[in-house]
This record gives C-alpha cells, sequence and structure tokens, in this order.
C-alpha cells in the first residue's frame, strides 16, 4: 500500500498504482475490498460485504475504503459503504478526510453527497498540510469542483501552512481558469506567503504565461521581491521562460537590480547560460556594464564560464572591456586565469577592434560593413593567409620574436601576458605567436586591409626582413583579401 498511499496523498492517478499496491497490514479479505473498491467492482464488494467484512480496515498510511472510493468518485458504492456503517470521518496519516479526496480528484457528487445529503459540513476543515478541500481543488485546477465549492458557499481565503492561498496554489501549477475564477472573489491579490511570494511571482515561477497576465492585469505587483530578493524578472531569466521574460519587459518591468540584489537580470541570464535571454534583455537596452555584488561585469562572468556565445554577444555589444572586479581582474585576466584561451583571444580581438574604431571616428571604412565576429575564423577565403602565418609562427619566429611583434602592432602588456598564460613549455612560443597573429589578422581584415601586403611591410619595419621575404615568396594569393570577412 505503501506506493498507492504516496500517490493518493500527492494527487496522482491512484489507479495506475493499484496493481502494484501491497496492502500493508490488511487481512486478505480487507485487500480484496479495498482493491474492489478501487477498481469499481461493486460485486466482489456485495460478495465481502455479506462476509462481514471490515470495511473501517486501514492500512499502513491511514487510507480506508471510503477514501479510496471519494477518490474514484463512484457515488453508488460510496452509499453503499456509509449504509454498512463507514467511517465517515477517517482521516489518512496527512489528516486528509473524504472530502480532500473528493476534492482533490474532482468528485463533485461525493462532495454533494457529503454536503448537501448527510451534512457533514465539519468535514470541511485544514488536511495535516493546512489545506482546505477548497484549496486543494485550485491546486489541481478543478474548475467544476471550484464553483461547486463556491456554490457551496465554501470558498476561504485561508492559507495553508506555508501560507498559500487557493490563488497562490493556482496560479504555482498554471490552472488559468481557475486563477480567473478566483480573482473574481479576491480581494488582496498581492498577499505573501512565508516565501514572501505573491500569486504573480509563482505564476511567473512556473513559466505560466497566461496565470501571469491574469493577475498582472488584475493589479498584481509587477516588482514585488522575495524574502530571498527575487522578482519576477529574475525568476523569469533563471529558469529561461523567454515568452515570460519578454512579457515582463513589455509590462516594464523593473531592469535595474535593487541594491539588495546580488545578481542584475543579465547576470542571471549569463549564470544559467540563457543565450536567447541575454539577447531579449540586450534588445531592452539593459544595463550591459551593471556590477553584481563582487563588482564584476556580465563579461567577467561569461570569461569566467568560458561560454564562447555569451562572450561573443556581449563583445558585439560593445560593453565596457576595462571593468575590473573587487580583485582588480578584468574580464580578460578572468578568462586568461581560467585557462580559456578562446576566449581571451576573443576579448583581445574585441579591445583593438574598440580601440581602432576609437581613433578613426571620423573615417566612414571602420569595419561596419562587415559581419562583426570576434569568435575563432574558419573563413575558407582565409585559409591560405592564416597556412601562411602558422608557418611562421611555428617555423620561423624564434623565441620571444612574436612578442617583439606584437609590441610592434601595440599589444598591451596585459595582452600579452594574457595569451602566454594558457600554454607552458619549452615550444609553447610557437602557439603564442600563432594566437597573436591570427588576433592581428582579424584587425586587417575588419580595416578592409589587404594581409600579405601588410605583414610583408610590418615584417620588414619591424626588423624582419629575411622573414618579409619568404611570406612573399610563399604567397602567391590571388584573392582579394578586401572583400574577406571574418565569421
Amino acid at each position: 500500500m505503501k506506493g498507492l498511499g504516496r500517490l493518493l496523498r500527492s494527487g496522482e492517478d491512484g489507479r495506475r498504482a493499484a496493481a502494484a499496491a501491497s496492502h500493508d497490514g490488511l487481512l486478505p479479505d480487507e485487500r480484496e475490498f479495498q482493491y474492489a473498491a478501487k477498481t469499481n467492482n461493486l460485486e466482489t464488494m456485495e460478495k465481502l460485504f455479506k462476509k462481514n467484512v471490515n470495511i473501517n480496515a486501514v492500512d499502513a498510511h491511514g487510507l480506508t475504503v471510503i477514501h479510496l472510493a471519494a477518490w474514484t468518485g463512484n457515488l453508488d458504492i460510496m452509499r453503499k459503504l456509509v449504509k454498512a456503517g463507514a467511517d465517515q470521518k477517517a482521516k489518512n496519516e496527512e489528516g486528509m478526510n473524504v472530502l480532500h479526496f473528493a476534492a482533490q480528484n474532482n468528485s463533485v457528487k461525493i462532495v454533494d453527497y457529503f454536503l448537501q445529503d448527510l451534512h457533514l459540513n465539519d468535514l470541511n476543515k485544514p488536511d495535516g498540510k493546512g489545506k482546505k478541500p477548497f484549496l486543494l481543488a485550485s491546486e489541481k485546477g478543478h474548475v467544476d469542483m471550484i464553483n461547486n465549492l463556491i456554490t457551496l458557499k465554501l470558498f476561504t481565503s485561508e492559507r495553508d501552512k506555508e501560507g498559500n492561498t487557493a490563488l497562490h496554489l493556482a496560479a504555482k501549477n498554471g490552472h488559468s481558469e481557475v486563477v480567473e475564477i478566483l480573482l473574481e472573489q479576491w480581494k488582496e491579490i498581492n498577499e505573501l506567503n512565508q516565501n514572501g511570494e505573491t500569486p504573480f511571482y509563482l505564476s511567473v515561477e512556473g513559466g505560466h504565461k497566461k496565470c501571469a497576465e491574469l493577475l498582472l492585469e488584475a493589479g498584481s505587483d509587477i516588482n514585488v521581491l522575495t524574502q530571498n530578493n527575487s522578482s519576477a524578472l529574475q525568476i523569469a531569466v533563471q529558469n529561461g521562460h523567454l515568452s515570460l521574460v519578454t512579457f515582463l519587459i513589455d509590462k516594464h518591468i523593473d531592469l535595474v537590480p535593487k541594491p539588495e540584489q546580488k545578481n542584475s537580470p543579465l547576470h542571471l541570464a549569463v549564470i544559467n547560460n540563457h543565450l536567447p535571454v541575454v539577447k531579449s534583455l540586450l534588445d531592452a537596452s539593459h544595463d550591459i556594464n551593471s556590477l553584481n555584488h563582487r563588482q564584476e561585469t556580465p563579461l567577467h562572468l561569461a570569461a569566467d564560464l568560458g561560454n564562447v556565445e555569451l562572450v561573443e554577444v556581449l563583445l558585439k555589444t560593445g560593453c565596457n572591456l576595462k571593468t575590473v572586479d573587487k580583485h582588480g581582474k578584468t574580464a580578460l585576466a578572468v578568462a586568461s586565469r581560467s585557462n580559456h584561451a578562446l576566449i581571451v583571444d576573443m576579448i583581445i580581438k574585441a579591445e583593438r577592434y574598440y580601440a581602432t574604431k576609437q581613433e578613426h571616428l571620423a573615417h566612414s571604412d571602420d569595419g561596419s560593413g562587415f559581419d562583426l565576429s570576434f569568435k575563432q575564423d574558419h573563413n575558407t577565403q582565409t585559409k591560405q593567409i592564416r597556412s601562411s602565418l602558422w608557418n611562421l609562427a611555428y617555423n620561423q619566429l624564434k623565441p620571444q620574436e612574436w612578442k617583439k611583434l606584437a609590441l610592434f602592432w601595440k599589444f598591451t602588456e596585459e595582452q600579452i601576458k594574457a595569451i602566454e598564460e594558457q600554454w607552458t613549455g619549452k615550444k609553447s612560443y610557437k602557439e603564442h605567436g600563432n594566437r597573436m597573429l591570427l588576433i592581428w589578422l582579424h584587425g586587417i581584415l575588419l580595416a578592409h586591409q589587404n594581409p600579405v601586403k601588410h605583414i610583408y611591410e610590418d615584417l620588414v619595419e619591424a626588423g624582419f626582413q629575411h622573414l618579409a621575404e619568404k611570406i612573399r615568396a610563399a604567397s602567391n594569393i590571388d584573392t582579394d583579401f578586401r572583400k574577406c570577412a571574418i565569421s
């Protein structure tokens, strides 16, 4: 009976577990009798009545046959049980009586029988969790039962032991029809449960947009905070409910976090890897440079997580790359510390791109014609030049020479240090040089310049005449690099 008891108490389909139930503590006839009640087998029950079976036998969880009959909703069986002397007020171990079971499983006829025919109004009391039948019906979304109980004047705004009203429970579980009915009865819709949650907040938390719409139209406070200082927007972001995030933004929910909130909605979207939500927040002009309780920007978090797609979106939006957290670390330093080489290279590309763009604001040719990206280059049009640069880094540049080139190209000390931090060993300079050259290439292509011509001229100017000649000799390239796009 253990499995069945759990299903019946939680409101799941009791019939699924009937065959597997063990009926702990019952005699054979009592087990058969309860099973007959669960399966609506009136013939078997009649046979066992004649054998004077104990109809009030209680299993290990306090369930009696009258509970099972209330669950299945068979009024004929219920009447026979009552006539035979079944304990009409029996409670299971969770304090649930026949009315609770009937309300939980939408057995309207059973409720009417006990309240209108038998006049057992004292059954309308809280169960062990503080839920009256009206709250159980609301929690399960039983429209017929709700309307019936309202007709019987059993509507209640009382709370369960967790401080939830019927409106809280219906909203939490997404029962929009029930919410609509309850709103006609409700006076104060911003009541808080023990966690400081309103029905509106719970509807958003569960991803129930229709319920959220109804509650907001009825006057719910869109910006109220819970005891944990969570807002409706934050929980929608955290759970990745994109449609609700968009809905809340459209309803002008506050995008600026309160001082007591540790993270902004954008921080939470990054932490939970919800890229579409990040884009939605950015489209709504969320502050891309907002700081959390550790003085981190969203880019700091994305860099630490090593999430290429999130970093790409943030970089393309033009976030502040110089901001330092409470430890004095930039996002570049965070990515470097976390050994995310791809992220390190992306941030350096962005730093150099935006620095160059700032220097040439008066020029129209600033790379805006390109599909801007800071990700690793896999474009077939740049394959040959990338191969030449790889050969330069791995076979021709000596240790420390890549740094000389980097300084010539105005890489900062922090950028050079960040590149070096990912690889160690005697030959690591080869990989460092290759990454530096690819970062340089990214900037050249965004500036619509020919990389072969540029690398030759820069090698000569930087004092690498012999390498410049090798590059020119090896570069029989017909591609017009001015048309190359980074992707």
